[in-house]
C-alpha cells in the first residue's frame, strides 16, 4: 500500500484516539481487509475511502442518538449527512497532504455513498462496510441499540445491512453472521 495510505490510516486511527472515542478501529481495518478480498487490485483511493468511510464518527459535533431513534437507522436523513461530511473530512485531509485532485474526488465520491453505493466501486466499498459490520460490530450493536432503540429497529438495521449487499461473493460471507445476529436478536430478553 501506498504512503498516502498509511499516513491516512494514522490519521483516522489518531482522529478516533484523540478524543477517546469507542470506536472500533477494528471494524475499519477489516472493512480494507473485505474490500481487499472482493477486489483484489483495489486502487489506493478504494482503500483509503474504506479504512476512513466512518471519519465523520470521530468529528462528529451532535449527539446522533437522537436522529437515529426518530428516523431510524437505515433513513437518509440520519446517514447522507455521515456520507457527506465524512467526505468532506477526508478530502480536506488529503488535500492538505497534498494529494493530487483526482485521487481526492475520488476518495470523496466513494465516501460520500458508501452507505448506499451506486457505482460499482462505492457498491464495492458499501459491500465492505456491511461485511465488517457483521463480523466485527453486531455484538456491540446488539448489546447496546437494542435497549436504545428497540428490538424492530435494530431487526430494521440488520436487515438493512444485508439486503443492501450488492455482490453475491459478500452476501456469501455474511449470511450465516447476519443469520446468527438475527437468531441472537429474537433470543433476546428486555
Amino acid at each position: 500500500m501506498g504512503d498516502i495510505y498509511k499516513k491516512s490510516r494514522n490519521f483516522v486511527i489518531n482522529s478516533f484516539t484523540r478524543i477517546n472515542k469507542s470506536y472500533s478501529i477494528k471494524h475499519l481495518e477489516r472493512t480494507v481487509y473485505w474490500l481487499k478480498k472482493l477486489k483484489p487490485d483495489a486502487d489506493e483511493a478504494l482503500l483509503i475511502s474504506a479504512i476512513a468511510h466512518d471519519i465523520e464518527r470521530a468529528y462528529r459535533k451532535v449527539d446522533m442518538d437522537g436522529k437515529k431513534l426518530e428516523l431510524g437507522y437505515t433513513d437518509k436523513g440520519f446517514f447522507r449527512p455521515h456520507e457527506e461530511i465524512g467526505a468532506d473530512i477526508i478530502a480536506k485531509f488529503l488535500f492538505e497532504e497534498n494529494v493530487d485532485n483526482k485521487t481526492i474526488e475520488r476518495v470523496k465520491m466513494l465516501v460520500s455513498r458508501h452507505e448506499e453505493g451506486g457505482n460499482e466501486d462505492q457498491n464495492l466499498l458499501k459491500d465492505a462496510d456491511s461485511i465488517s459490520f457483521f463480523e466485527n460490530n453486531v455484538k456491540n450493536f446488539l448489546d447496546k441499540h437494542v435497549k436504545l432503540a428497540g428490538k424492530e429497529k435494530v431487526k430494521e438495521k440488520l436487515d438493512w445491512m444485508y439486503n443492501r449487499i450488492t455482490s453475491d461473493k459478500a452476501k456469501d460471507i455474511v449470511k450465516k453472521w447476519y443469520n446468527n445476529a438475527i437468531q441472537r436478536l429474537e433470543n433476546k430478553k428486555y
